[in-house]
C-alpha cells in the first residue's frame, strides 16, 4: 500500500482539473437526489429496525435467564449476538453520523444517542466523523489506519516489533470495543507525555471511558448473569461470546472498508488546498465495498456500501443500496477503479496485506532471489564435476 503520489503508475493521472471538479458535482447531484426524497418511509425503516433489535435483545436475554439449558444457552448467545452487532452497526454507528438527524427525532439523534459499546459516543464522533472521515487514509492524520498500532504503508519504517502486528490485529479483533475506546482517547499518544497525561482534558475523557466500560461490564458480567440466579455462570459466558462475536463481526467488516489491496493511501501534503472535487476523489480511491445479500448488507450497518459510505456519510444507510449503481457508473466513466468482492475475499485481501507489511519491503525479494533457479547456460557445478 505505497501512497498513491509515490505510485510509478498514478490511476487518477489521466484526470484533469475539470474532471475532478466534474465528479464532484456529479456526486453533490446524487446526494441532493436524496435528501430531496428522503421521508417517511426512511423514518419507518429506522423505527422499525430499532424496535425489531430491542425486541431481539431483551427476548434473547429472556431465553438466557435459562442459559444452563444447552439449547437455551446456544439460542441466547445467536440472538444476543446478532442484536448487539445491528445495535452497533446499522444503528448505532449510523444515528452518531447523523444520519437521522433530519426527522428531529430527540430519541433518533446524534446528539442524544447512547450505544451498546465501550467508546463514549462523543468521544466516537469526534475520533470518526471528525478525524478519519476529514484525513480518510492519509497517513499520519488517519489514525484508522491501523489504529496507531499497525504499519499500513511500505514508506513507514519497519522495525522489527512491526513482526508481531498479525498477532496485535488477532487480539484487537477479540476485543475490537476497547481497542476503539482507547483508540478513541488516543491512550498511546496521551500515555507517552507526561504533560498530556496530567492534562485536566485527558483525565476527564479517561473517566469518561472508564465509566462507559464500568456501566457495560456491569450490565453483561453482573447484572444480567445475576438476574440468572442458578445460570449466572453459563449467562455471563453467554455475553462474553456474544460480545466477542460482535468485536471478531464489527473488525472483519471495519477492515474491509480501508484495507483491501486495491485501496489508495495518501501523503499528507496531498490534502493542501483541497477542493470538494478532490476530497470526493480521495474518499472514491481509499474506500472499498464488499459484495453480497440483502442480508450481508444489514448486518454490515450497510458498511458493505462503504464508497457510498465515505462520499454521504450523513445520507440515511438504507438508501446506499439505491445509489450504488449511479456512483459505480460515475467510476466507469473517469477511468476509476471501483473496489469490490466477496467478504471472505476482502477480509482476506486485508490480512494479507496486515502479514506483507509486517515484514520488511525486500522480503519477498530476498526470498525470490535466493530460489532463483541458475540459468540453463551455465553448468550446475553438480553437472561440471560429472
Amino acid at each position: 500500500m505505497t501512497v498513491l503520489q509515490k505510485k510509478p503508475d498514478n490511476p487518477i493521472a489521466h484526470l484533469t482539473a475539470t474532471d475532478i471538479e466534474q465528479i464532484g458535482i456529479e456526486l453533490d447531484a446524487i446526494r441532493q437526489s436524496v435528501i430531496d426524497t428522503r421521508g417517511e418511509s426512511d423514518a419507518n425503516y429506522i423505527r422499525t429496525v430499532i424496535n425489531a433489535q430491542r425486541k431481539l435483545e431483551l427476548g434473547s436475554r429472556a431465553v438466557l435467564l435459562a442459559s444452563f439449558f444447552p439449547p437455551a444457552w446456544i439460542l441466547g448467545t445467536a440472538g444476543l449476538a446478532v442484536a448487539k452487532i445491528i445495535e452497533n452497526m446499522e444503528i448505532g454507528h449510523n444515528v452518531l453520523h447523523g444520519q437521522w438527524d433530519w426527522m428531529r427525532d430527540p430519541k433518533i439523534h446524534s446528539t442524544t444517542w447512547e450505544w451498546d459499546h465501550a467508546s463514549p459516543a462523543e468521544q466516537w464522533k469526534h475520533a470518526h466523523n471528525e478525524l478519519h472521515h476529514t484525513y480518510t487514509n492519509v497517513v499520519g492524520k488517519d489514525n484508522d489506519l491501523g489504529y496507531g498500532i499497525m504499519r499500513v504503508d511500505e514508506d513507514q519504517r519497519w522495525v522489527p516489533l512491526y513482526l508481531a502486528q498479525p498477532l496485535w490485529n488477532f487480539l484487537n479483533a477479540c476485543v475490537f470495543e476497547y481497542g476503539i475506546a482507547a483508540y478513541d482517547l488516543e491512550l498511546g499518544r496521551n500515555l507517552r507525555s507526561k504533560k498530556r497525561r496530567q492534562s485536566p482534558e485527558f483525565k476527564a475523557r479517561a473517566k469518561q471511558v472508564l465509566h462507559k466500560i464500568r456501566k457495560q461490564m456491569t450490565k453483561d458480567y453482573l447484572i444480567h448473569p445475576a438476574l440468572s440466579g442458578p445460570s449466572f455462570l453459563s449467562t455471563l459466558g453467554a455475553n462474553a461470546t456474544a460480545n466477542l462475536i460482535r468485536n471478531l463481526w464489527s473488525h472483519s467488516v471495519i477492515m474491509c472498508g480501508h484495507f483491501p489491496e486495491g485501496v489508495e493511501t495518501f501523503e499528507r501534503r496531498s490534502i493542501e488546498g483541497e477542493t470538494r472535487g478532490e476530497w470526493y476523489l480521495r474518499q472514491m480511491l481509499g474506500s472499498a465495498n464488499i459484495s453480497g445479500s440483502k442480508a450481508m448488507h444489514f448486518m454490515t450497518g450497510n458498511l458493505s456500501h462503504q464508497i457510498e459510505h465515505h462520499l454521504f456519510p450523513d445520507l440515511p444507510s438504507n438508501r446506499y443500496a439505491e445509489i450504488a449503481p449511479q456512483v459505480r457508473a460515475l467510476f466507469d466513466r473517469y477511468g476509476l477503479t471501483y473496489t469490490t468482492g466477496s467478504l471472505p475475499r476482502q477480509v482476506a485481501s486485508a490480512w494479507k496485506k496486515v502479514i506483507r507489511l509486517s515484514l520488511p519491503n525486500d522480503f519477498g525479494r530476498k526470498r525470490r532471489a535466493e530460489v532463483r533457479p541458475m540459468p540453463a547456460s551455465h553448468p550446475t557445478p553438480t553437472a561440471a564435476a560429472a
